[in-house]
């Protein structure tokens, strides 16, 4: 029961984090509408998507030079700092973004192995080629450049890794999405 429950710590902070972080739902004087009959209530709270990923922890050796380089080099935000009786967590965000790293840093002297551990960090960004110059200077390892890759379809990526050797893919923002409605172009006036 005491595992279970320290073990149910972190999660339980970063929903108290992201709650209190979160932007209140919009009034709204309308009647509600029904939720779908398959839909738990839970799911179905006003003004909120149904599910999203919240965000993933990932243990890191140094907390200080981790939080350094997520802030400085890979431009998030500390959104929430937690000091657990056996943990310290930084939670980070971009500034617009909908999900969060939490890097997780163990203090009751128990072995955590942080290095090179099969962990992808997935970002996008408006200039991909510069972010890799910028973990370039602050002394990361590329593992590839910003180049097409015809193992993707021809898509560019870019690899790196950040200080505890977690695999950073650097990618483009997405283009539109297929099938989004697109405005109709503006009609030439008529002439009289």
């Amino acid at each position: 029961m005491k595992t279970t429950l320290a073990a149910s710590l972190p999660i339980l902070a970063l929903a108290l984090t992201f709650a209190a972080c979160s932007p209140p739902a919009a009034q709204t004087t309308a009647a509600p509408e029904a939720a779908p009959a398959a839909a738990p209530a839970s799911l179905t709270l006003a003004g909120q998507k149904d599910l999203y990923l919240s965000a993933v922890g990932i243990g890191v050796s140094d907390l200080a030079k981790s939080t350094d380089f997520y802030v400085n080099v890979m431009g998030m935000q500390k959104v929430k700092s937690y000091h657990l009786d056996y943990m310290d967590e930084e939670v980070l965000s971009y500034p617009d973004g909908e999900s969060a790293i939490v890097l997780m840093h163990w203090t009751d002297k128990s072995t955590h192995n942080y290095k090179d551990n099969a962990v992808k960090v997935v970002t996008r960004t408006k200039d991909p080629a510069a972010l890799i110059e910028k973990i370039r200077a602050a002394g990361m390892t590329i593992t590839r450049d910003y180049t097409p890759s015809a193992q993707v379809g021809g898509a560019s990526v870019g690899l790196a890794k950040d200080p505890d050797g977690y695999v950073l893919e650097i990618l483009p923002l997405k283009a539109a999405t297929v099938g989004a409605p697109v405005a109709a172009p503006a009609e030439a006036p008529k002439s009289n």
